[in-house]
C-alpha cells in the first residue's frame, strides 16, 4: 500500500510540474471602461491567470526555477454586455548564466484585442478546434514566448512552439477576428509566419547567439560577452540589406534597446564608433537611445 501512494504522489508530482511551464501575471485594466461593477473584469483577470500558469502546454518537466517569466497587461478600452475590445501588452524574460539578472526577450503590444468572455465561462485550450478568441490569442502568445525563449538556448528551438501558434493562427482566421488576417499589417499571422521563415533566418540566428553566447557570457567573460552582442548586430543588418523595415526587428529592439544601450555604457572598453553606426542603420527609431552610448 505505502508502495502505490507513493507511486501515485511521483506521478502527480510529475504531472504537477509538466502543467506548469510559465510564471506568468495576468493584469486586467478597466479603468478607461465606465462601469459600477467590475467584477467581471476581476474574474476575467483570475481566470486568465489560472488557465495560463495552470496549464499544460508542453511535455517539458520544469522546476520551479525554469519556469519562463512573463506578464501580459491587458487594457479594456471598451465594455458591452459580453463584448470586450482592448489591447494587450506581453513581456517576457529569462535569466542570464551566473547573474542575478534578467534579460528581456519579448516586449510587444497587440491592439487588435477583441473577444468575447461570459463570467465564470472555462477556457480551455484545444491546438486542433477554436473555441473562443480570447482562448486563441492568449494561446497564440503563450506558444510565441514559449518559441523565442526556447531559440535564446539553442539555435531554432522553438520551432514547435511557433508550429502551434502557426496551427492557431490557421484555425482563428476562420472566425474574422480582427489581428488573425494574412492582409493586415503587423499581425498575428506576420509575426509567426516571419519567425519560421527562411526569409529572416538571421533573426532566430541572432537571437540564439546574442543569448547563449553573449549575454550567458557576460558573467564571466564581460569582454567577450560584448563583442559576441555587437557582431549581432551586423547578423540583423544582413537582414535589413534583404528586406527593409523588417517586423522582427522592430520586435527585437522593443526589447532590447535600453539593455543594449546599459552593455556597452559599462564594463571593458570596446571601439562603440562602428556599433553605433550599424545601431543606427538597422534600428534608426532607437537613435537617441543609441546615442546615449558613452564611454
Amino acid at each position: 500500500m505505502r508502495n502505490i501512494l507513493i507511486t501515485i504522489f511521483f506521478l502527480l508530482t510529475c504531472l504537477f510540474m509538466k502543467a506548469q511551464e510559465l510564471n506568468c501575471t495576468i493584469t486586467v485594466n478597466s479603468d478607461q471602461v465606465s462601469l459600477t461593477n467590475r467584477q467581471i473584469f476581476k474574474t476575467l483577470e483570475r481566470s486568465l491567470n489560472d488557465f495560463i500558469n495552470k496549464n499544460k502546454w508542453t511535455n517539458r518537466a520544469l522546476k520551479d526555477n525554469e519556469k519562463i517569466n512573463a506578464q501580459m497587461f491587458v487594457t479594456i478600452t471598451d465594455f458591452d454586455s459580453n463584448r470586450f475590445k482592448g489591447t494587450l501588452q506581453i513581456q517576457s524574460s529569462r535569466p542570464v548564466f551566473n547573474t542575478s539578472y534578467e534579460t528581456p526577450i519579448f516586449n510587444y503590444k497587440d491592439n487588435d484585442f477583441n473577444f468575447e468572455y461570459i463570467e465564470f465561462q472555462p477556457l480551455v485550450f484545444n491546438e486542433n478546434v477554436y473555441e473562443s478568441n480570447l482562448v486563441s490569442v492568449i494561446s497564440y502568445y503563450v506558444y510565441v514566448i514559449l518559441g523565442l525563449d526556447a531559440d535564446t538556448f539553442s539555435l531554432e528551438g522553438g520551432n514547435d512552439y511557433y508550429r502551434v501558434a502557426q496551427k492557431i493562427v490557421t484555425q482563428a482566421q476562420g472566425s474574422n477576428a480582427a489581428g488573425w488576417n494574412q492582409s493586415s499589417d503587423r499581425s498575428r499571422f506576420e509575426l509567426v509566419d516571419n519567425l519560421m521563415s527562411n526569409t529572416y533566418r538571421e533573426y532566430r540566428v541572432a537571437m540564439y547567439n546574442y543569448h547563449r553566447k553573449g549575454m550567458d557570457v557576460l558573467g564571466d567573460n564581460n569582454s567577450t560577452g560584448k563583442q559576441v552582442i555587437a557582431g549581432t548586430m551586423k547578423l540583423f543588418e544582413t537582414m535589413i540589406n534583404r528586406r527593409p523595415n523588417a517586423f522582427l526587428i522592430q520586435t527585437f529592439f522593443d526589447a532590447k534597446s535600453d539593455e543594449i544601450q546599459n552593455i556597452f555604457s559599462d564594463g571593458p572598453k570596446m571601439d562603440i564608433v562602428q556599433l553605433k553606426e550599424t545601431l543606427n542603420r538597422i534600428a534608426p527609431l532607437y537613435s537617441s537611445t543609441w546615442n546615449e552610448i558613452q564611454y
